[in-house]
């Protein structure tokens, strides 16, 4: 029996709502106008539709010069490469005229705008990824797009290694692909063009690679592809250092068995940080927004220390007050994928929960408290300061004004004399 879904032809998102408005100026009048890529192999499979790219038989100007007969908003976010976005009831569609190669060069190739779908099908880079619908419901597949999706099989279409020259990115492409849609071991001949190609992966933006890297991760089957990715010697070369395999696939599972949203920092961490030169590395060679770079450099920071069955409630409490929920949350989970322990560990469990039980109170010691026991402003009040604070926590954060009284106290007089 078939995995697929038999018929796309009700679908409420392509029957109804802003894409059929899109359709609607596009699909008629001498040219064609289908749905293309990701939507198609989502649809069939089950999985949620997100983006919606269109393909089209009318040039770049025709697609403008429509949209504004119809009111719609046209962006031109690539038009020299064929690419409009029109803005339908506030959802954008890329909307793509089709293209083909009329001469090669090696490498490269010229590209025009053309009319035949199957050379522009030709063009893409995986079978699954070239199916075509038309607004009738019909799949068109012109490389063996629907045999693929059935086996949950993912290969490059024609030549796997000049797909890959064309733009060496298809190797992370390939393998974030085979996480999220295929099964069993990927496709030889895709495999032994991407182990024959790693050394393009030098030439790409960090960025780039920054993308591709962080959606991988979080695919379905992430670990199994990691894993070949690593044993291909392909993995090293983005990372720059060796992987931990093991926390990798123990970090999905506790997130698995917690039923924990994925998250692509907190796995980038389980894969490739153990200590803080791992962060400042992944940082310059991914080029990590700031933030995530500060996340990967707390996570780095003594995670080895915590054990839920050697920490007291006193320091947990102490060390969620200084991160903060979500680093708390990072740093448990890191180091619990790295301990020998299980997904359903009822220790780990508890103090993991530890943000969603106890809330931390704000120091009730100011530095005001300070300045009226003798302290006078500059350097020397915020040193007091933060030992008034250290001496708080200490204590477990008393809420009694007379106990931070005690503490402003002492901290006051040693540093008055």
């Amino acid at each position: 029996m078939s995995r697929l879904r038999p018929n796309l032809g009700d679908a409420p998102w392509l029957t109804g709502g802003p894409l059929a408005r899109i359709l609607d100026i596009l699909d008629r009048d001498g040219e064609e106008a289908r749905v293309v890529g990701g939507a198609v192999r989502n649809a069939l499979i089950g999985q949620p539709v997100h983006e919606i790219d269109v393909a089209t038989t009318a040039r770049p100007e025709e697609v403008v010069r429509r949209a504004a007969q119809a009111y719609l908003r046209a962006v031109p976010t690539g038009i020299d490469h064929g690419t409009v976005t029109l803005v339908a009831d506030g959802t954008p569609y890329e909307v793509t005229t089709l293209r083909e190669d009329v001469e090669t060069y090696g490498r490269k190739a010229k590209v025009e705008f053309g009319r035949d779908w199957r050379r522009d099908a030709e063009r893409r880079d995986f079978t699954i990824n070239a199916l075509s619908l038309s607004r009738d419901g019909v799949i068109h597949d012109y490389v063996g797009g629907l045999a693929d999706l059935e086996a949950r099989r993912v290969r490059f279409i024609g030549d796997a290694g000049q797909r890959i020259a064309e733009d060496y990115l298809r190797i992370l492409r390939f393998f974030r692909f085979h996480a999220a849609y295929g099964e069993g071991e990927p496709d030889p001949a895709a495999l032994h063009a991407c182990i024959a190609g790693r050394d393009g992966l030098s030439s790409l933006s960090r960025e780039r690679v920054r993308m591709e890297l962080l959606k991988l991760v979080l695919a379905r089957r992430a670990p199994d592809a990691v894993r070949v990715m690593a044993n291909s010697g392909i993995l090293v070369t983005i990372l720059g250092g060796v992987p931990y395999l093991v926390p990798f696939e123990r970090m999905t599972a506790i997130e698995t068995a917690l039923n924990e949203p994925p998250d692509a920092i907190r796995r980038l961490s389980a894969l490739a940080v153990a200590i803080q030169e791992d962060a400042e590395r992944l940082f310059e060679r991914l080029r990590l927004s700031n933030a995530e770079h500060d996340r990967l450099r707390s996570v780095a920071d003594g995670w080895w220390r915590i054990d839920p069955n050697r920490m007291t409630p006193r320091e947990g409490r102490a060390l969620l007050y200084r991160l903060g929920a979500l680093r708390f949350r990072d740093r448990v989970l890191l180091a619990w994928s790295r301990s020998q322990d299980g997904p359903d560990d009822s220790a780990w469990r508890d103090l993991l929960e530890l943000p969603a039980r106890w809330h931390a109170p704000a120091c009730p010691i100011m530095a005001a408290d300070l300045i009226a026991r003798g302290l006078a402003k500059g350097p020397a009040l915020g040193v007091a300061l933060r030992e008034a604070e250290a001496a708080w926590i200490a204590a477990d954060f008393p809420a009694d004004p007379m106990a931070a009284a005690a503490i402003a106290d002492r901290v006051a007089a040693n540093h008055r004399t």
